[in-house]
């Protein structure tokens, strides 16, 4: 799969169109390095980012901006296991997983 980026924000405009952050506890299955994660974050109240790829998760742990550094944090999983309640997030976001 090639990796896509959108220097224009189109992304991150279309997300936010479509569902509202703000104040909310989000789930993001596969997040990878934290790519989309950026994106959506800032908006949230805290964020939750699951990935079963341990480098992935390294990575976007060393890349988290220090702004975000209480409101996001990261953790293995797999997403047909997940270690959490169900009434834990508002929104789950899935994007750019196999």
């Amino acid at each position: 799969m090639t990796v896509q980026s959108y220097p224009d924000e189109k992304e991150k405009k279309a997300l936010h169109r479509y569902v509202d952050f703000t104040d909310r506890r989000v789930l993001e299955i596969g997040c990878g390095e934290g790519r989309l994660t950026w994106k959506y974050a800032p908006a949230s109240a805290w964020s939750v980012g699951v990935d079963a790829d341990k480098n992935a998760l390294r990575v976007a742990s060393v890349d988290r901006p220090s702004n975000l550094a209480k409101k996001v944090h990261f953790a293995g999983a797999k997403a047909e296991r997940l270690p959490f309640r169900k009434d834990t997030f508002d929104i789950a976001v899935l994007a750019w997983s196999l």
